[in-house]
């Protein structure tokens, strides 16, 4: 065998080999744990470490993760990937061969991504709307009728029903479509094989499950799912072949290489986030400063296509269905539908309102680092439970029951705890075509309240007003997460909801939405942060009504409580993940208030700012945790603890595994499958015998035998 120019290897061989050595011991690790992906963490790898030890899960974004010996033999498990070709003579022959190169195919696939994008979007929001409002019509019929009970049992049953779906597909089908999947794809657009996760079983066990988990009113949301889903029609749309359905179709067959590959992945991923959130420059952002490790001017330009179309598919088709309703509308594209969280009511900004916002920024911070770390230590505990469990089927079962024990809570909150509160009256003139509500003070309030068990309504005088009392508290329990923060961010809505409502919501929320995100359901945690964050802000400006009382001045304006909820969902996302530029961008389209986009940016850098200070970011600390290997575009490499080395010192000896395997330039396949089998580097250099000195003639790699 020539040293550019391998011979054919028998691969089902090599296969069987390698996947006995590596890959198999990453499955069984799998076994004994849950959440996204299995999470394959050794068992009981945290006994030995304190609650609060730093560099665990308590670690600054400016130091390295520490791993547990365990851990780190789980990393040198999985294999790196190979997006460029190798440069060999056979290779740089077919170069020769090729004519010039055009990219019009490129655009044709990316068009195809973004409309197959877009119309799952439309199809997974369309079966939420139905199942959701089958739950909640039910539901509110008995308890206008007082029988709290039936409500209850219904809200539960059906609810059940719908986890039991959501996590037993999950478990039982395919563990991999488990979570929001975007640590995996992180991880795998970063350089890392992840097994499965572009598998067209993976994408239908994804779909399923977030419609049912996210309609049953989980605090969890759809948009992690949807980026994955992308993900998942990026890969397989412009490959054009699948294993497990065994076709290959022979078209766009130079696509079939690792780079193409990757780019339509980052596409498809960007077009997720512009179908979930309407938001196609958002999108754009997302995958280039999150998803991609590599990335061009012409991939930008290609995926800015790839959103666009999305965008349009999913907006086309809902503008004229609602829950599989037609309405007749066919491509208008109203803003209540095209602009997810539209703010109607614009407010003319203050200097001084930075000063709350960095309030509000800091605050977003501390709970965003609050949630990451609160969620990695339920991770952990939840695997070291299962650790003690050998039975396989015992695991599932308790798999599938945690998010029912989750629901059950929820289900028993959302019934019950808006009869804790009182109700609110408000007035409503139906004079006009728009109906104004006013609260007894005359401070504006949404006429599409709640009105759960509260005095119905009543006329005055055979006038135009209309007396009706509505519940806080389920006015936002009672809704899907999305509607929710709608009310949240509200204008000119001061008293809409008080400090007790938001405040009993605000706790219990927050550690379920915890709970949760890390369950066997496929479920993001995108509307979960923008809800929690809407309270915090929606909390600050009430403090800031009650000190300050409704200001009805211009210059004083700003002081609302919905624009500050808009501000407290930016920081404690923000906190959470640490995006910026995509975050602002997403917050913006969502909203379409350009007025915020100077407050929304100085909420975002102070609660990155307080966050990098505690833990890493939210994605970056579940590669950890399920021990993936990542590689930052600038790594930290510390010097006795403390110093900060420059990579420009480091050789590439200085992390090569010793002794060094190397390929003489001509080998048997048997050598070659044994070398495969036994050893876990992805690249072997080629060496040759010159004057009794080897002599380096080159470098294979791994995925050009395989």
């Amino acid at each position: 065998m020539a040293s550019n120019t391998p011979e054919p290897v028998d691969k089902s061989f090599i296969d069987v080999r390698n996947e006995s050595s590596g890959a198999e011991r990453i499955l069984q690790f799998i076994e004994v744990a849950s959440g996204d992906f299995g999470s394959p963490i050794p068992e009981n790898d945290d006994a030995e470490h304190d609650f609060f030890e730093k560099g665990r899960d308590l670690e600054s974004a400016f130091v390295n993760h520490k791993y547990t010996e365990a851990e780190k033999k789980l990393l040198g498990e999985y294999e790196s990937l190979d997006y460029l070709p190798p440069h060999s003579k056979v290779y740089r022959q077919w170069l020769h061969q090729q004519p010039s190169r055009i990219d019009w195919d490129h655009w044709v696939m990316m068009g195809l991504i973004g409309f197959l994008v877009g119309t799952f979007g439309f199809f997974l929001h369309q079966f939420i709307d139905i199942l959701a409002e089958l739950k909640w019509e039910k539901a509110r019929h008995f308890i206008e009728e007082g029988n709290f009970a039936y409500a209850w049992l219904w809200v539960t049953a059906i609810s059940i029903l719908f986890v039991f779906i959501s996590s037993s597909s999950v478990v039982l089908l395919r563990p991999s479509a488990g979570g929001s999947g975007l640590p995996e794809i992180i991880a795998y657009l970063n350089g890392t094989i992840v097994r499965h996760i572009f598998n067209i079983k993976t994408l239908v066990v994804k779909f399923v499950s977030c419609i049912f988990a996210v309609s049953s009113g989980m605090p969890v949301g759809p948009e992690g799912p949807m980026i994955h889903l992308g993900s998942l029609v990026g890969a397989g749309c412009s490959q054009l072949k699948s294993s497990t359905l065994k076709i290959k179709l022979p078209f766009f067959k130079r696509f079939r290489n690792s780079e193409d590959r990757r780019n339509f992945i980052s596409a498809g991923a960007a077009a997720g986030v512009a179908s979930a959130f309407g938001s196609p420059v958002g999108g754009l952002l997302f995958s280039m400063e999150e998803v991609s490790s590599f990335w061009n001017m012409k991939l930008s330009w290609q995926t800015f296509f790839c959103c666009m179309v999305s965008t349009f598919t999913s907006d086309l088709l809902n503008s004229a269905f609602t829950a599989f309703q037609y309405e007749g509308n066919f491509g208008l594209f109203k803003t209540e539908k095209y602009i997810l969280f539209q703010v109607v009511r614009r407010i003319d900004l203050n200097i001084i309102a930075l000063i709350p916002t960095v309030i509000v920024g800091m605050l977003g911070g501390l709970m965003g680092t609050a949630f990451t770390f609160f969620n990695l230590k339920i991770a952990r505990a939840r695997r070291k439970f299962l650790s003690f469990i050998k039975s396989k089927r015992v695991k599932q079962i308790l798999q599938i029951s945690e998010p029912i024990i989750i629901m059950v809570i929820m289900g028993t909150l959302s019934v019950y705890l808006p009869t804790l509160l009182p109700c609110s009256t408000f007035t409503c003139d139906h004079s006009s075509e728009k109906s104004e509500c006013l609260l007894h003070n005359g401070i504006r309030v949404e006429g599409n309240v709640e009105f759960y068990n509260c005095p119905v309504t009543k006329r005055e005088n055979n006038s135009s007003l209309f007396n009706m009392s509505y519940n806080e508290a389920a006015t936002l329990l009672f809704l899907t997460g999305d509607k929710a923060i709608h009310h949240l961010f509200s204008r000119e809505t001061h008293l809409e909801f008080n400090f007790m409502s938001l405040l009993v919501i605000l706790p219990s929320y927050f550690f379920l939405a915890c709970w949760a995100a890390g369950t066997s359901i496929s479920s993001g945690v995108v509307i979960p942060k923008m809800f929690i964050g809407g309270l915090i802000g929606r909390v600050v400006g009430r403090f800031m009504v009650e000190a300050f009382g409704v200001q009805r001045d211009l210059y004083w304006a700003w002081m609302d409580p919905g624009a500050f909820a808009l501000i407290g969902a930016a920081a404690f996302f923000g906190g959470v993940s640490r995006l910026t530029m995509s975050l602002t961008v997403i917050m913006v389209e969502l909203t379409n208030d350009v007025q915020f986009l100077l407050l929304i940016m100085v909420a975002i850098m102070v609660s990155k700012w307080v966050g990098d200070y505690v833990t890493h970011p939210f994605y970056h600390a579940q590669l950890e945790l399920k021990c993936i290997p990542f590689l930052d575009s600038e790594p930290v490499i510390l010097f006795d603890g403390k110093k900060n080395l420059n990579l420009e010192l480091f050789e590439a000896g200085h992390v090569m595994s010793s002794p060094v395997v190397t390929l003489k330039t001509e080998v048997s396949v048997s050598h070659v499958a044994k070398l495969l089998s036994e050893t876990n580097h992805c690249g072997f250099p080629i060496v040759k015998k010159l004057n009794g000195t080897s002599t380096f003639f080159g470098l294979i790699t791994r995925c050009v035998f395989i």
